[in-house]
C-alpha cells in the first residue's frame, strides 16, 4: 500500500501525468484498505453475539 501511495504522489508531481499508473495505484491502495478493514473487528460485534443468543 505504501508503494501505491508513493507511485500515486509521484505521478501527480510528474510533468507528464500517466493516468493509468494513477488508476492502478489507487486500485492497489483500495484493495489493501479493503483487506485491512476486513481484519478489523466491528464495534458492535459483541452486541451482535449477545442478540443472537
Amino acid at each position: 500500500m505504501l508503494v501505491a501511495i508513493g507511485v500515486a504522489f509521484y505521478e501527480q508531481t510528474a510533468a507528464e501525468k500517466n493516468v493509468y499508473a494513477g488508476v492502478i495505484a489507487m486500485a492497489v491502495f483500495m484493495f489493501g484498505m479493503m483487506q485491512l478493514s476486513a481484519k478489523t473487528p466491528s464495534k458492535n460485534q459483541q452486541k451482535e453475539k449477545e442478540d443472537a443468543e
